[in-house]
C-alpha cells in the first residue's frame, strides 16, 4: 500500500506523488477531448498510458465518469463507472455492477466551522489504492473546472 505524500499541479497535469517521493501517476487532462489519461510514473508515453476517464454525457445533473483501461481505449468500452454528486460530497466506484470503493463527506466540528471538507473513503479488498485515490482527484478536478475554481 502507497502512502500519499502529495499532489502537484501543473497547468493541465496532476502528479500523484508517494510518501516514498516517487512519482505514481501523472494525470493529464485533455480540453479537446474532456478526457483525463492517466501515466504511469512521469511518463506521458503511449505505452505507460494505464487509464482514461471520461464523462458518460455532456449534460449530467449527478456526476457519472467512464474509466477505460489502456488495453480497451480503442474500443471506448468502460472498464469501471462512478456516480456521485460532488455537491454532496460522495461518489460511488464500481466495476460492473460490484461496487470496489465509495466516498463521503464526514461532518465535522471543522468542516462545519471552518468550511474544510473532509472524506471517508471505504475500499473494498483487492483494489489498488492509488486507482482510487487518482479517480477521486479527477472528480475533484472535474467539478472544480465546472465551478469555475483554481
Amino acid at each position: 500500500m502507497a502512502t500519499l505524500c502529495s499532489l502537484s499541479k501543473a497547468n493541465s497535469s496532476v502528479f500523484m506523488i508517494a510518501a516514498s517521493c516517487l512519482m505514481l501517476l501523472a494525470i493529464l487532462s485533455s480540453l479537446s477531448t474532456k478526457r483525463w489519461h492517466v501515466f504511469r510514473g512521469e511518463s506521458t508515453d503511449d505505452k505507460d498510458l494505464l487509464f482514461d476517464v471520461k464523462q458518460s454525457s455532456l449534460w449530467q445533473l449527478k456526476t457519472k465518469l467512464d474509466v477505460i483501461l489502456a488495453p480497451s481505449i480503442k474500443q471506448d468500452v468502460s472498464d469501471f463507472r462512478i456516480e456521485g454528486s460532488w455537491f454532496e460530497r460522495s461518489c460511488v466506484i464500481y466495476a460492473g455492477n460490484n461496487i470496489i470503493a465509495q466516498m463521503h463527506r464526514k461532518h465535522t466540528a471543522s468542516s462545519i466551522l471552518l468550511g474544510k471538507d473532509k472524506f471517508g473513503v471505504t475500499v473494498y479488498p483487492n483494489v489498488d489504492y492509488a486507482f482510487i485515490v487518482a479517480l477521486i482527484v479527477i472528480l475533484e478536478e472535474i467539478n472544480t473546472d465546472r465551478s469555475g475554481q483554481d
